[in-house]
């Protein structure tokens, strides 16, 4: 049984969430154990939805459970993420490319806010506070409180901080652009970003530059890049396919700076990737 999917409402005496799902499914109890470890089921409950990993969890009478097994998406394993720094109310990550910053009905075990979970001391609730793309790596901020994931989510949302990236591009237009700047709208919203060259490697025809963005548009820095000439290597929605089939890589580009006023405490944080954690050049055969 690849995949299942399931939603039973609970009659009778309460029961455990194991004892019921071995009678509905054909899955042994290791593999149930497993899928509800890794975010698969839910427990419905009057108005609230959420999910249940505790497998001998009661279940009362009228209480629905949502299973939703995929053997594909369960037997997917995360990349470590790695602490960059732990400030209790919240902590910021290094989120590698492929790890996931929310999950899904299916699962959640490959998404940096339950790495956080499981890897922090403490047994900490994890708010994602804002996104990156599955492929993009970089730093990301976690909250580990309600007051906090507010706070934090409102400097983001008001753009209240220093946003920067680094990204592996193309050179087709502007091969010897040292800085640029693209204000091509996005879905008909104001959009800047800014470029500016770190290196370059004119045999290969690629370039590691560092972006600034005024406007926070999905995806804006992909399309931006693509739209001046020089799509970051390994963008499968927007780069050049010729180019990323040379190199073999996931998407190049990375979150590199975090710099805002601790909205708790008042005081100046200003992250930074530590450098081999960064993009570079050198690592592109």
């Amino acid at each position: 049984m690849s995949q299942l999917e399931f939603h039973l409402q609970h009659q009778g005496d309460a029961a455990t969430a194991i004892a019921i799902l071995n009678k509905a499914t054909q899955l042994s109890s290791s593999e149930l154990k497993s899928a509800i470890s890794k975010g698969a089921l839910w427990l419905e409950k009057g108005k609230s939805v959420q999910r249940l990993r505790r497998v001998k969890k009661l279940i009362n009478h009228g209480e629905t459970l949502h299973f939703y097994y995929n053997r594909t998406v369960l037997s997917q394993e995360p990349p470590n993420a790695t602490l960059i720094d732990d400030q209790e109310s919240y902590s910021v990550w290094y989120k590698p490319s492929g790890m996931l910053s929310q999950g899904s009905k299916w699962s959640d075990h490959c998404t940096i806010t339950r790495w956080a979970q499981l890897n922090l001391s403490g047994d900490r609730q994890c708010y994602l506070v804002h996104r990156l793309d599955r492929a993009t790596s970089g730093l990301i901020v976690i909250a580990h409180s309600k007051k906090a994931a507010q706070a934090l989510t409102q400097l983001f949302e008001k753009r209240q901080l220093t946003k920067q990236y680094q990204a592996i591009v193309t050179l087709t237009q502007l091969t010897n652009a040292y800085k640029f700047t693209v204000e091509e709208p996005i879905d008909g919203k104001h959009a800047i970003s800014h470029f500016s060259q770190l290196a370059i490697d004119m045999e290969r025809k690629i370039g590691l530059y560092l972006i600034d963005i005024e406007t926070g548009r999905k995806h804006q820095i992909r399309k931006h890049a693509a739209y001046a000439g020089c799509p970051i290597v390994g963008d499968r929605l927007h780069g050049n396919q010729e180019v990323n089939e040379r190199f073999g890589v996931d998407l190049q580009l990375c979150a590199l700076r975090l710099k805002f006023n601790c909205p708790l405490s008042g005081e100046l944080r200003d992250y930074h990737l530590p450098k081999d954690m960064q993009l570079s050049l050198n690592n592109l055969n």
